[in-house]
């Protein structure tokens, strides 16, 4: 008998009649959540703290307040031309001024993104236990090149609607037919000495605008 086959022969006789197994309970007997799902308030500061120690630049605003506070965000950066997704709000760049917009028909290559200064998206939700944020390609958020090769990537979490506080609570509200961009600070990577290089897998600076009604600026 070959190798392969006593494997597969061993694994057969213990997993029994396949049809049994997959009909047996699952056991979800994990916590759900760490924190308060139902604290708005608290979810908010967990996210902005993870966020920050993932060296994400965080900032907090009202919706009011948005369209400056990404205008700013652009002029301290000095970029000059914006990747701009279908479907992002227009009173989100209406303070923005001296910046060419690029609006995503499909015609951005990987080249041309890579000469982008910036790119401002939305999400689909984030994550506040893991200081994650989750893109989707929906309306405001555009194809995965976007928020993967410009080096500066400005990404506005509404909340409390989109923040949720555990990856178990964060699945169900996801389609896993989308493609999904899960992105937890700027792209960095270490090497064997654990030096830390950003922006080798997408943008060198993330930074995350939280917008609430009831907003501590930041």
């Amino acid at each position: 008998m070959k190798s392969r086959e006593l494997i597969l022969g061993r694994i057969r006789a213990a997993l029994g009649n396949a049809g049994e197994v997959a009909e047996q309970p699952l056991p979800r007997e994990y916590a759900s959540a760490h924190v308060a799902p139902d604290d708005p308030a608290a979810l908010l500061d967990l996210l902005h703290r993870n966020l920050a120690d993932y060296r994400a630049r965080v900032h907090r605003c009202s919706a009011a307040e948005l369209p400056g506070r990404i205008a700013g965000l652009l002029t301290a950066r000095g970029s000059r031309t914006v990747a701009v997704p279908a479907g992002l709000p227009d009173e989100w760049l209406a303070a923005t001024t001296g910046v060419e917009l690029l609006p995503d028909d499909g015609g951005l290559t990987a080249a041309r993104l890579d000469a982008v200064d910036s790119v401002v998206t939305g999400c689909a939700l984030a994550i506040a236990e893991t200081g994650t944020i989750v893109l989707d390609a929906g309306p405001g958020q555009g194809r995965r090149l976007l928020s993967l090769v410009p080096d500066h990537h400005i990404c506005v979490v509404r909340a409390p609607e989109q923040v949720v506080a555990s990856v178990p609570l964060a699945l169900p509200r996801l389609d896993p037919a989308r493609p999904q961009t899960w992105i937890s600070g700027p792209s960095a990577t270490s090497d064997i000495e654990l030096d830390r290089v950003e922006g080798v897998h997408g943008p060198r600076t993330l930074e995350v605008l939280l917008t609430s009604p009831d907003v501590t600026a930041a």
